[in-house]
């Protein structure tokens, strides 16, 4: 083979999982390259929360949070259960840490703090802490990066010139509510009056997590292209050597001589795929994921004897479509307390507060031949939309015309009329509210035990008995359309505690390796917490490099005593 570039370490993908695939192999001293389909990096985890769910971490100690390596092995147990190896559990307890002390200890940038009391996803379960696990990075001033920030995918989540971590999104959705959160919001206030005065340009969540790889990446001399799609797998000898790719309309050989890691998203934007793989309906309209991801490595991999697995799962993400056909991912939207899901015959199916990929998974389950629940409907009431951030809109914020002329927002002074433009039973919805309502006077959900959970409560209004209950009373009410969005797919190319890509039997294709959405996820059919799909991605592209590290060890001392 006449290659045109040569590398020992090779990643698809430059999302949190491709940079830390690219970073870990150059600290671990090999050549790597990152290459990155769309002419930006980031990918999804670049729009994510920035998140990572990675028990018994250092950060976590640091913070004074016990944990230990049996509590989180409990926990994974009740929540995943056998769905997925032990060996695979095993490893992502064990190398998470590691991980991320690793990065730590050989980078100057790859800083995070503990995300105080953003629970587990199944707190009650044993071994769930309502405390949480999840950390996330420290804020980043992107301006230190120079022309590298031209080139990073950015959120187009409106937060109105505001830059907030998660906690902090926490603690300001109740800026009319709280102390708490009133002086958070002062506080995000005179972080805005800064970066004006000083020029700075503070980034959050996802952004500074890519921002932080990025720069690590840069400062260990690790090369990332961009603009350069995967093609096929070079193999010799049952082993991948290499990659086929396309650059600038050039199509490209280039070496991985210690092997290839597949960190690139899921199949989300490849509707022929959803159709094929994902539970009906299911549209490429209703994913948050960048354009890129539409599943190139799928069929490669099965050519060479690669199998999937979990290919009907999604990221589940409640979603409603603004004007411009953008999902808005509702996450905190559904712990206020005057708002409740129904479906197309007006009745509540669901709790409404439940994690975000249970949530889509139950909608999924509802609609049936009897049962319309795609889309589904939200309905707030006035208290609702004069006391919490919605939609991105601030409390009292009106709801732009466009939404309204565009028919995304419906909107009534009486639940009969409101009904009438949902076109749902007027019997159904007055009958369900009063029911809702009741329930919000006694602070119990006796039908779907919403408010029960730690997870539930993180979102909701802690001055209330039941911090996600309170009366649907007040006109007007709104409806909008509740579709079952996605964040990524789950399923992909199963691999191994190495992270090599396996075949139906078991044994591994040599030279392969994956981690990300690309990959069967890890966490099987469930979601254990936040960041359980960053932290897994990174994770394993770590195992990956080191496995690949100690193998070019072994060849290096083999040379040398034939020498």
């Amino acid at each position: 083979m006449n290659w045109d570039a040569s590398y020992d370490v090779v990643v698809v993908g430059s999302g949190a999982a491709g940079l830390t695939a690219g970073l870990t192999a150059k600290l671990q001293g090999m050549k790597s390259l990152v290459i990155e389909k769309t002419d930006r990096y980031g990918g999804a985890s670049a729009l994510s929360g920035g998140a990572l769910w990675i028990p018994n971490n250092h950060v976590m100690k640091g913070a004074g949070v016990p944990d230990t390596h049996q509590q989180a092995r409990s926990y994974l147990d009740s929540t995943i259960g056998e769905r997925v190896p032990a060996p695979l559990k095993e490893a992502y307890i064990t190398r998470g840490p590691e991980m991320l002390k690793f990065l730590y200890n050989h980078t100057n940038h790859m800083r995070f703090q503990y995300a105080a009391g953003y629970s587990d996803y199944y707190p009650e379960k044993p071994g769930g802490f309502a405390q949480g696990r999840s950390i996330e990075p420290l804020l980043f001033d992107v301006k230190k990066m120079g022309t590298l920030v031209d080139t990073m995918r950015r959120s187009t989540m409106s937060t109105k010139g505001f830059t907030m971590n998660s906690c902090e999104f926490h603690k300001v959705n109740m800026m009319r509510r709280t102390m708490i959160g009133k002086t958070t919001a002062l506080k995000l206030g005179a972080r805005l009056l800064k970066s004006k005065v000083t020029g700075s340009q503070p980034v959050a969540l996802g952004e500074a997590l890519i921002a932080r790889l990025r720069m690590s990446l840069a400062e260990a001399n690790g090369e990332l292209w961009l603009s350069t799609a995967f093609k096929d797998f070079i193999v010799e000898n049952n082993r991948v050597v290499g990659l086929l790719v396309e650059r600038q309309g050039l199509e490209l050989h280039i070496e991985a001589k210690q092997g290839v890691i597949l960190s690139s998203g899921g199949f989300s934007h490849n509707q022929a795929y959803r159709e094929k793989y994902l539970p009906g309906p299911t549209d490429a309209k209703w994913t948050s994921t960048p354009e890129g991801q539409t599943g190139d490595i799928i069929e490669p991999g099965l050519r060479i004897g690669a199998t999937l697995d979990l290919m009907d799962k999604v990221w589940g993400a409640p979603s409603v479509m603004d004007p411009n056909g953008q999902p808005f991912f509702l996450v905190a939207e559904r712990g206020v307390p005057n708002m409740m899901v129904v479906d197309n015959e007006g009745k509540r199916y669901l709790n409404e507060a439940a994690p975000y990929h249970e949530f889509v998974d139950n909608m999924q389950a509802h609609h049936t031949e009897t049962h319309e629940a795609v889309p589904s409907w939200i309905l707030i009431d006035a208290t609702a939309k004069s006391r919490y951030i919605f939609t991105g809109l601030f409390p009292g914020q009106a709801f732009p015309k466009s939404w309204f002329e565009r028919g995304i927002v419906k909107s009534a002074y009486t639940l009969e009329e409101l009904a009438q433009q949902m076109a749902v039973p007027t019997n159904n919805l007055i009958e369900t509210v009063a029911r809702f309502n009741a329930f919000a006077l006694t602070g119990c959900d006796d039908d779907f035990h919403r408010g029960d959970s730690a997870y539930d409560n993180y979102y909701g209004d802690p001055t209330l008995k039941n911090p996600n209950l309170a009366e649907f009373t007040k006109a007007p009410y709104y409806a909008l359309r509740l579709y079952p969005g996605d964040i990524g797919t789950k399923g992909g190319l199963v691999v191994d505690e190495q992270a090599r890509v396996v075949k139906a039997d078991g044994t591994p294709i040599e030279g392969l390796y994956a981690s990300g959405n690309c990959s069967a996820s890890i966490m099987g059919e469930t979601y254990p917490g936040p960041g359980a799909t960053l932290g897994p991605g990174m994770t394993f592209s770590y195992i990956a490099t080191l496995h690949m590290a100690k193998a070019s060890k072994k060849q290096q001392r083999a040379t040398l005593v034939e020498v």
